[in-house]
């Protein structure tokens, strides 16, 4: 095998220096180009052709649109280390080149690659005895949240909540996390020890113990937290001194919502499309800091009254100042995402648009700060935070252009009368090139060559372009530079005297340029614990307004929140429903759940009749009370929960091969286990995806075992009428049914929640709607009078009653009647 050129023999070496799933893009003059298994793995994901030189498997993509490129690898869940060159090319001379950045799904630093309005979170996951640490950083923002869970679905939910972009985990621990996360990145072991963790974490924020974070007994955590920093500083490259101190996400102080019930509320995300969760009738922020917060609020509701009573505290002096709450609102939208720009100028990856951007944003504070302080006179902590910075924002207004390049290096960047030593720069290559112009003016007179022409390029410089119809013209002063098809170039003396001035100020001028733009990013470096308290501050302004706003539009009311387990609505409405409907109007109903009378409801109806809507709105708004929202009611007691559970409808896992059944059974599962007196459960449907008996038999016993020994707030909906038989032995379970009107044989939906339960499903009714054949339906008509002239169901007298068994084909009509023939079926 021949030897590698001294081209290759760079490239290889940097390739031993990555790890080996790393695809590195290798800058070659315009191209990024990637060899060997890199390009066999990038080309399909990119799309692109693979191609072959000497035997050797390349690919590459413009350098101009390598950005579409890796965005698609990151997508695949791939990392991209970037090679560029760090020196001009120069004959004979191999050209240098260095890794200049390492790019994970978990750690972008392109803004155009990600939704301004949710984090991108790198998760870090370790355990350490029976406890589960996990650590989450946005390197966008600095934000750096830890906490420990001694179950594993308890960390399955959060992760559910935050949705990482990337994980790693121990190399040596693969087998407790691979099941769970089979996309997860195996990690040096050792940076997840709890000593070297610990150590790396203190030496990084410099201090002598992490008790002051709150995490010194959180070994899990730490654990965690440290590696996913060394993975970020070494393994990636990046800088992390604008990391925030980390924050321990404390589960007793936040609403728990599992897994499954943030799906089946839609509070993020739904099948029914992102206009139709709770997060987008919600979200009126005007900043990106306002909107990741508010999607943080809702994934992580506090159960702590104080501060609930405060948010409620502020949004109703908003509310008393809507012209104000108004002028407020249109000075946000003038502030840009300061949290991710300071971010990205703290870690040298920032361009003069970020300075420009971060300008702008801080020309917006002093009135936006004038606006809040006679509005939140009563509540001023979050205003003193906004730090306006005099002195930073003169320095950037009098250095920056308006509209500064993206670029560092191609100049344009800094005002005329900023520098002196620039402005002498730039006016020695101004009148330089007002003298080129001259001279092509001059020598098309001097030759009477009407077309000559002085050109510039970045090979050859300046030269003189004469057409070939005119080449006996050339003067002899002329030393020809080179021979077009069309054209002859030529150079002078006096011409290459002046390009050496003009090309020698434009080069000094553009890195002097460079040098003040490294100030100004120094400048805002040296404020960055300000610009990143005025982010959060922004931040919570915004969603609080936000918040206030959509109440004054949507007639929400300040609920009233306790300590006690009550739950009391009066004419409540689905946040969303109310917002989305558009063919019909929302019809508002109430709710009350009391400790010792009301609390655990069973919902009777038809199908379509909106039980699931009913007990979902109820969820949703207590919910939105405990983010300290106003909620869609005319009002509202709701005692605060530790936990929200939501099983609703049906779904299968075929990944984890779990049937319907078995997923419905899992989730209930989950609610006995861990639901408390302080929890609300809303229920649908239970048992209905196995035989009828077994399914009444479940859903009655998981219904006493709700009254009778978790005694927490839950609502019911069921097709098993006999359900509502419990109201007769247990004190605390009311029956209510949604009411429905018959009209020649056609059923009307009123969407309206009555006591007492109802007395038949209109299955067929529903049935009818749906379009099913008229022959099926006479059918199910003559099936259904039969069961239910045989029907059976559970006693009540007892207790703990048992249902008796009986077999389906009992109830049913004798094979040889002339009404049925079960043959038939």
């Amino acid at each position: 095998m021949s030897a590698p050129t001294p081209m290759m023999a760079q490239y290889l070496a940097m390739r031993k220096s990555l790890p080996a799933d790393i695809i590195l893009f290798y800058r070659l003059g315009d191209f990024y180009e990637m060899f060997f298994e890199d390009a066999k793995n990038a080309a399909p994901i990119m799309n692109v052709a693979l191609t072959k030189r000497g035997g050797t498997p390349m690919c590459g993509v413009p350098y101009h649109a390598a950005q579409n490129y890796i965005a698609r690898l990151l997508k695949a869940n791939k990392r991209v280390a970037i090679a560029e060159q760090t020196s001009a090319p120069q004959p004979g001379k191999i050209v240098e080149r260095e890794i200049a950045r390492i790019l994970s799904p978990g750690s972008i630093d392109d803004l155009t690659l990600l939704d301004d309005q949710r984090p991108n979170y790198l998760v870090a996951l370790s355990k350490t005895g029976k406890n589960h640490g996990l650590a989450a950083i946005d390197h966008t923002t600095g934000e750096f949240i830890i906490a420990e869970f001694t179950e594993p679905a308890l960390l399955l939910d959060e992760l559910a909540r935050i949705s990482p972009s990337e994980i790693i985990i121990p190399d040596h621990q693969i087998s407790d996390f691979s099941a769970n996360h089979p996309h997860a990145l195996p990690y040096d072991g050792y940076t997840f020890l709890p000593e070297h963790a610990v150590d790396f974490l203190k030496n990084h924020f410099n201090v002598h113990s992490l008790d002051g974070f709150g995490c010194a007994e959180l070994h899990a955590a730490s654990s965690a937290a440290g590696a996913a920093l060394h993975y970020l500083v070494h393994q990636l490259r990046r800088p992390c001194e604008h990391l925030l101190p980390p924050r321990v996400l404390e589960n007793d102080k936040h609403v728990l919502i599992d897994a499954a019930s943030q799906r089946n509320l839609d509070l993020t995300e739904s099948r029914s499309g992102k206009n139709h969760t709770l997060l987008a009738v919600l979200d009126r922020t005007a900043t990106p800091m306002g909107g990741r917060l508010l999607r943080s609020w809702l994934l992580h509701p506090l159960r702590d009254l104080d501060t609930l009573t405060a948010r409620q505290a502020t949004i109703a002096s908003l509310l008393a100042e809507p012209f104000l709450l108004s002028k407020a609102r249109e000075s946000l939208k003038n502030i840009r995402d300061i949290e991710r720009t300071t971010s990205r100028l703290s870690q040298n990856s920032g361009n003069p648009r970020d300075l420009q951007s971060l300008t702008v944003s801080l020309q917006n504070i002093p009135p936006l700060k004038e606006i809040l302080l006679p509005l939140l006179k009563d509540h001023t902590a979050v205003v003193t935070k906004l730090h306006p910075l005099p002195d930073l924002l003169e320095t950037l207004e009098t250095a920056l252009v308006e509209e500064p390049p993206a670029q560092i290096k191609d100049g344009n960047i800094i005002r005329d009368g900023h520098s002196a030593e620039l402005d002498e720069l730039r006016s020695a290559s101004r009148s330089g090139k007002d003298w080129i112009a001259r001279l092509q003016a001059d020598e098309r007179k001097r030759t009477g060559i009407d077309s000559l022409k002085i050109k510039f390029n970045n090979v050859f410089g300046y030269f003189i372009e004469i057409t070939k119809t005119h080449i006996e013209k050339v003067p002899d002063d002329y030393t020809r530079k080179q021979t077009m098809a069309n054209a002859e170039r030529y150079i002078t003396p006096a011409l290459k005297e002046m390009e050496n001035k003009v090309l020698g100020a434009e080069e000094r001028s553009k890195q002097l340029e460079y040098e003040l733009f490294l100030q100004l990013r120094q400048a805002v470096v040296e404020n960055l614990k300000e610009l990143q308290e005025t982010a959060a501050a922004i931040a919570e302004i915004d969603t609080l307004c936000a918040l206030a706003e959509t109440a004054q539009l949507h007639r929400h009311t300040r609920p009233t929140l306790t300590q006690g387990t009550e739950l009391i609505i009066e004419n409540g409405r689905h946040p969303v429903l109310e917002q989305t409907l558009t063919d019909t109007k929302f019809v508002p109903n109430d709710t009350e759940l009391l400790p010792e009378s009301s609390r655990l409801q069973i919902l009777t109806g038809p199908n379509m009749a909106g039980k699931s809507t009913y007990i979902r709105q109820l969820a949703l708004i207590t919910l939105m009370a405990q983010i300290g929202a106003y909620v869609p009611a005319d009002s509202a007691t709701i005692g605060l929960t530790d936990r929200i559970f939501c099983r609703v409808g049906a779904s299968d896992d075929i990944s984890r091969g779990q049937s319907t059944f078995m997923v419905e059974m899992s989730e209930t599962a989950l609610i006995l286990n861990h639901a408390t007196e302080k929890s609300l459960v809303i229920l649908d449907e239970i048992g209905r995806g196995t035989a009828t008996f077994d399914g009444l038999s479940i859903a009655w016993a998981v219904a006493e075992h709700l009254h009778d020994e978790t005694k927490c707030r839950t609502l019911f909906a069921t097709h098993y009428h006999e359900l509502t038989d419990l109201a007769n032995t247990r004190d605390a379970v009311v029956n209510c049914n949604v009411a429905v009107r018959e009209w020649n044989e056609e059923i009307i939906f009123l969407h309206k929640i009555l006591p007492g339960s109802a007395d038949k499903s209109y299955g067929i009714q529903v049935a009818r709607l749906a379009g099913l054949p008229k022959p099926v339906l006479a059918r199910a008509k003559s099936i259904l009078s039969h069961l239910e002239m045989n029907s059976t169901k559970p006693t009540a007298k007892d207790k703990h009653p048992k249902p008796k068994t009986t077999k389906l084909e009992d109830s049913m009509p004798e094979a040889n009647s002339p009404q049925m023939n079960l043959f038939d079926f």
